[in-house]
């Protein structure tokens, strides 16, 4: 019976073992996949295949989280509406004429040479945006006024210019990696503390996770981003911003102070030291010891419209999960 056991859980493992491996594979061709349209559009466009990876990146975030746009069909997350695709004027929003398309003043373009400009195309899809692009200029500057002019929004430019410096420095679409913002030796504590109650400065919800530390205690970057923002808050005190790949605003509050050379503006990645555990805030700047020492971690969520709040309990445990099991290894 125990060898019957031994052997049915031997074989589980191996199965589960199997999946893993061919989710990776399947992930890794993605990947791949991705970084080909991108270098594809790179070589026709004169423009850096980061700007597209930029693009392709904040567009599926996006889509992810909205109800009001369709989910992706290939391995591209960029979506071009039916009148911009088609054209504005064009009583067929879902023509696939490359001429007809061109007359109406659409964006669709044929970019496999199969005769038609698909919308779910990837191949046409990243040509399109390519040659819209290209119709400003390959420069940054032009490039910044194109994606003004196709998105309408200041914030979503930052964001996509934001994303291609860092896809520009690591020169990998793989930056999904996460840790926990507190060394794993430390002596720290932590619940899900989402949605209790605060009522300094008037009454409101708790918007993340409160880890309790010792002054000076290291805080790290959680992930690959760009400090957005350093300074002081009344509620937060010492706090830091960091902008995350994937539209995700990572939210550090009440340091003790900051890492010395960290500036707005700066790329991060994960494991970063960003400053140190605290106490500070709920008061003018330098108020501090209103309450013990700790972080606290929060994470914000952009759609395209606006930012919402959302609980990082649940990442916090899978990320120091997956950090201690990454050190046994």
């Amino acid at each position: 019976m125990h060898r019957w056991l031994a052997a049915i859980s031997a074989a589980a493992m191996l199965w589960i073992a199997a999946g893993a491996a061919s989710a990776a594979e399947q992930e890794e061709a993605v990947y791949e996949k991705r970084m080909e349209l991108y270098k594809k559009a790179e070589a026709v466009s004169l423009i850096p295949w980061y700007y597209f990876a930029a693009i392709d990146q904040y567009e599926r975030n996006v889509r992810q989280v909205r109800r009001d746009l369709p989910k992706p069909t290939g391995v591209l997350g960029i979506y071009m509406k039916p009148e911009i695709w088609a054209g504005p004027l064009n009583k067929n929003p879902h023509d696939t004429d490359p001429f007809t398309i061109s007359q109406f003043g659409g964006l669709g373009v044929d970019g496999d040479g199969d005769g038609y400009a698909r919308a779910d195309d990837d191949d046409d899809v990243i040509m399109a945006m390519a040659r819209y692009l290209q119709t400003y200029g390959i420069d940054h500057r032009h490039i910044k006024i194109a994606l003004w002019n196709y998105y309408q929004r200041a914030k979503t430019v930052d964001l996509i210019l934001g994303k291609a410096r860092i896809y520009k420095k690591y020169q990998t679409l793989k930056l999904d990696n996460h840790v926990f913002p507190l060394p794993l030796g430390a002596n720290y504590s932590y619940r899900d503390t989402w949605g209790d109650a605060r009522g300094w400065g008037g009454r409101r919800i708790h918007e993340g996770t409160d880890i309790f530390a010792g002054y000076g205690v290291p805080v790290r970057s959680t992930c690959y981003g760009i400090v957005e923002l350093k300074g002081w808050n009344k509620y937060g005190g010492w706090r830091i911003g960091i902008r995350d790949i994937n539209n995700t605003y990572h939210y550090f509050a009440h340091l003790n102070g900051f890492a010395a050379d960290l500036r707005e503006g700066q790329i991060v990645e994960p494991g970063t030291i960003i400053g140190s555990v605290g106490s500070s805030g709920y008061g003018p700047p330098g108020t501090a010891g209103k309450f013990p020492p700790h972080l606290h971690y929060g994470m914000y969520k952009d759609n395209g419209y606006t930012e919402w709040a959302f609980d990082p309990y649940p990442h916090l445990k899978a990320w120091e999960r997956a950090e201690r099991q990454q050190r046994r290894r």
